[in-house]
């Protein structure tokens, strides 16, 4: 039986690559100037992190972590967010004691046991930030401008911010009791899910996507209009900080992330780059009682939005060599040209020329040398140009010509 990739995963190939390596290069370069540092941790955790850091009652714990157990004692789970393990080595290894904000991102593997859907794999992959530290509603701004400024640098169109607030714990609680009345008088319309959130995440239910339920919750009461003051003014500063820094948004009501950037063209899977505040989270994992914000793009959802980037099949130098001690010669001069700085190819299955020719062609090599019985007799090379057709001889000795005229 031929062998597949496991369903939701997919090989990323050779002429995919430029692609991949556009975004990486652009999101290192844009956290430079912000000020991110790059951190990396593991692909799998303690599952209790995700427990504790994710919620118990959250979908991404109760459905779709991939867990395993390599003793009674150790439960892992290869981890379906980046959040919480960035948060996990902020305390672990000392950065509170570190000049404050620690600004972090990530481009990370992640994990989910979902139904594979455009854009939405079982292995993903996210950029992301993480700004521990601050308080400051100008802290939630800076993420919110870098996830914008990200997305317009990568060309997409067609996207939109938009934002919310999800309050603090004083005016959450109160609004949760409002909610969950709203709720209650409802809940005959509302789906399994839903009726489950009610308890644990009432706010989650606003989310739902079910068109029935989506009915019911039209004139659900709104998290904005039972702010307390801090938080409202809060808000406000945060607004303000955009529209200084010129980043268009839409105030959303129904969404319980403080921010999304939603993508035209992407059917169910329209939302691009998501975060928020979530002061409590290093709390809750052991650490100080540090506040944080930040934000995760999906690379897969970006990539179905950004015209593909073909990788650049070329070689400066293709070596055509026939017999054996051509081979030798040949991979002699590789040698040297490869420490020269050339990109440099040769014959490794004993190809004729025509067909050497024919694959320096496909590789695009900008030259061909050729090395065959007769040059190897007299000493001479054929060095030919692949654009003009035109050709010169190299001498053995002459490999700085032959550099120079390759290198122009």
């Amino acid at each position: 039986m031929k062998l597949t990739a496991p369903k939701g995963t997919k090989d990323i190939l050779p002429s995919e690559i430029a692609s991949w390596e556009k975004i990486e290069k652009t999101a290192k370069a844009l956290c430079s100037q912000y000020g991110f540092k790059q951190i990396r941790t593991p692909e799998f955790e303690y599952t209790d992190l995700f427990v504790r850091g994710v919620g118990e009652g959250t979908d991404i714990v109760k459905k779709e972590m991939y867990t395993f157990a390599r003793n009674e004692k150790n439960s892992f789970t290869l981890k379906p967010e980046g959040t919480a393990p960035a948060i996990r080595a902020y305390i672990q290894n000392g950065m509170s004691n570190e000049p404050q904000p620690v600004k972090l991102f990530y481009l990370t593997s992640c994990y989910r046991a979902e139904n594979p859907q455009k854009g939405r794999m079982r292995q993903f992959h996210q950029f992301g930030c993480e700004l521990i530290g601050s308080d400051s509603p100008l802290a939630d701004a800076q993420v919110i401008i870098l996830a914008d400024a990200f997305i317009k640098k990568m060309g997409v169109e067609n996207v939109k911010l938009h934002i919310n607030t999800v309050g603090c714990p004083k005016c959450r609680k109160e609004y949760y009791e409002i909610l969950k009345k709203f709720l209650q008088e409802k809940r005959e319309y509302l789906c399994e899910d839903c009726l489950s959130r009610m308890e644990t995440n009432p706010m989650r239910v606003l989310d739902c996507k079910n068109e029935k339920c989506r009915e019911a919750l039209a004139n659900a009461p709104l998290m904005k209009d039972h702010l307390c003051e801090d938080c409202e003014k809060h808000f406000e500063t945060v607004k303000k900080a955009l529209i200084a820094a010129g980043v268009e948004y839409e105030l959303d009501a129904h969404t319980n992330t403080a921010f999304e950037f939603i993508a035209e063209g992407l059917g169910a899977q329209s939302t691009l780059c998501g975060g928020g505040r979530y002061n409590g989270l290093c709390a809750e994992l052991g650490g100080d009682d540090s506040p944080g914000v930040g934000f995760a793009l999906g690379i897969e959802r970006l990539l179905l939005l950004l015209e593909e980037e073909k990788t650049d099949n070329v070689s400066d130098l293709y070596i055509a060599a026939l017999g054996d001690s051509a081979a030798m010669e040949a991979l002699r001069i590789q040698s040297e040209m490869i420490h020269k700085g050339l990109s440099v190819s040769t014959d490794v299955i004993g190809r004729s020329l025509k067909a050497q020719m024919k694959y320096a062609d496909k590789l695009g090599a900008q030259f061909v040398l050729i090395i065959g019985e007769d040059e190897l007799a007299n000493g001479k090379y054929t060095l030919r140009n692949m654009s003009t057709k035109e050709q010169q001889e190299i001498l053995p000795d002459e490999l700085e010509k032959l550099y120079a005229a390759i290198r122009g």
